[in-house]
């Protein structure tokens, strides 16, 4: 009975301390940092919901065909023809559940111009080669598509290195290349949305989008899903944005011939990240980066994502601050790492405290007659229960909208439902990416190191200074899958599903608008 009585005295000092006036402010902040996040994805529910309305409008007005271009008149073939080539560049690595779905989208897409897909991995013994090459040859000559094997990377990461290989074969008419990691999913107009855009107005350096992930279940995924929901709110612009997501990336092509502002160069050259390394060339040349509302993609992660892979996958986003090319683009960074970490531990201290008052609410009744507990304590616990509340709220009906907007785009595919989240772990996952993102950006900064796919890179001033790989022995041979797609980089091979409708629409419109599209015209 006296530990009993010790615990309940050691408790309710920490809940009079907890009422303390710096307690109070972090308290009230944590209330106010919520109610920000709600904010801000309630402004990007709006932008998002206004090009739901808009093919809606264009549905009523007889366009059907609204989700891939606003003005029928458009798909005319005098209007096609004018068209721009694109070449379409997706590095890979492994392959997984999801890949194939995400292939046939992306290659499937109905832009009208002259369009090619540069699939480029390390090597022939990469499992995503086998893969690509039967998709490839499945669609046979109705799409231009093709295999690059760039090598390993010597100078920068692999992704980078696959990126700038692509860039190299790219067809010599192109006019714009767009970057696709292989974890996008393509609406059948994303193609020629974002290049309608880049002729609308040419002086953008780079269009972007953002991902909306679709959780397997696993607590991971959720947290996955939970990191990167504050993230789209600076992706859901319509328009001019600082962000940049190096899964979807449309940029000029010359400014790759020409390596303009050392876009070359920057990126081979010590380069980690592709779009902090490309986002900074913009920042530096004051060079316009947009995001057009309809660039959201779904993201489906992986069934069996799993806690340790998630943790790995944060490393990974922590670790991006590290690298830097200029002394402005490291103090950027660290004040992003220095705010980050402020406002995720000042979200979650108050969740420690008002447990902390709950409890001792609880166990006050067993001193009736003495006053164990402050009315102020509850207060905050109340306030915020109710700022949490809003916040859930505005992230359900910006994950709503974004779904409804992702379903009308791909009209085909089988629609995504809002009832397969769990908000209880969406809370659970609240707390828990907050708490470990500090965490994990210590680790990232104190050890200059990150194991990506199997692959080591050790940084030095901001750039890879050293590359370690497996070669499927030693240390690193355990990384056998990558974090979001549950892809085996050393092992399985998929089995292309069928032709879809799309898919055939794909053929037909490729062989009516270019039927010589696939000669030999690349030399």
């Amino acid at each position: 009975m006296l530990m009993v009585e010790d615990f309940d005295s050691l408790l309710f000092s920490v809940a009079k301390a907890c009422t303390s006036p710096f307690a109070v402010f972090i308290q009230i902040q944590g209330c106010f940092i919520c109610l920000f996040l709600a904010l801000g994805w309630a402004l990007a529910s709006y932008v998002r919901n206004r090009e739901v309305k808009r093919l809606k409008d264009n549905m009523k007005a007889g366009n059907f065909f609204g989700f891939l271009c606003q003005d029928i008149s458009e798909l005319e073939h005098s209007m096609q023809i004018k068209l721009p080539r694109v070449s379409v560049v997706m590095p890979l690595k492994g392959f997984g559940e999801h890949n194939l779905q995400n292939w046939r989208s992306q290659i499937t897409s109905l832009y009208g111009g002259p369009l090619e897909f540069l699939f480029v991995v390390e090597s022939t013994e990469d499992p995503a080669y086998r893969a690509v090459s039967r998709l490839i040859s499945e669609f046979k000559d109705n799409v231009d598509a093709k295999i690059i094997v760039a090598g390993l990377s010597t100078t920068c990461s692999q992704k980078i290195h696959n990126q700038l290989a692509g860039v190299e074969k790219m067809h010599r008419d192109s006019k714009y290349v767009l970057f696709l990691d292989d974890d996008v999913r393509l609406h059948p107009g994303t193609v020629g949305a974002l290049t309608a855009e880049m002729i609308k107005t040419p002086e953008i350096f780079i269009q972007t989008g953002y991902p909306l992930d679709l959780p397997s279940g696993s607590l991971g995924s959720y947290c996955i899903y939970e990191y990167h929901m504050p993230c789209s709110m600076g992706f859901a612009t319509g328009g001019r944005t600082f962000f940049l997501w190096g899964g979807c990336m449309m940029m000029h092509a010359d400014d790759f011939r020409n390596d303009l502002y050392g876009v070359v160069t920057g990126l081979r050259d010590g380069g980690y990240s592709d779009d902090m390394t490309l986002a900074a060339i913009a920042g530096a040349n004051k060079r316009l980066i947009t995001s057009p509302p309809v660039a959201v993609f779904p993201h489906p992660l992986a069934s069996d994502l799993t806690f340790s892979r998630y943790w790995n996958y944060l490393r990974k986003q922590t670790f991006v601050l590290e690298s830097y090319m200029t002394r402005v683009n490291w103090f950027m960074n660290r004040a992003l790492f220095t705010v980050h970490c402020y406002l995720s531990w000042g979200f979650v201290a108050p969740f420690f405290m008002a447990t902390v008052h709950i409890a001792a609410a609880l166990r006050s009744s067993a001193y009736p007659y003495e006053e164990t507990v402050s009315s102020t304590g509850l207060k905050l616990v109340g306030c915020l229960a109710v700022s949490v509340l809003i916040e859930l709220l505005s992230m359900w009906n910006l994950t709503k909208v974004e779904l409804q907007l992702c379903n009308m785009l791909s009209p085909e595919e089988p629609p995504v439902s809002l009832d397969s989240y769990n908000w209880i772990l969406i809370f659970i996952a609240l707390l828990v990416d907050n708490f470990l993102y500090p965490l994990s950006a210590f680790k990232s900064h104190f050890s200059q190191c990150i194991n990506w796919s199997g692959v080591r890179y050790y940084l030095k001033d901001g750039k890879i200074d050293k590359i370690e790989r497996s070669n499927q022995c030693g240390p690193l041979a355990t990384k056998t899958y990558s974090d979001l797609g549950g892809k085996h980089l050393f092992g399985k091979k998929g089995v292309p599903p069928k032709l879809s409708f799309l898919s055939s629409l794909a053929r037909n419109i490729a062989q009516w608008h270019q039927p010589k599209k696939f000669d030999s015209i690349h030399q």
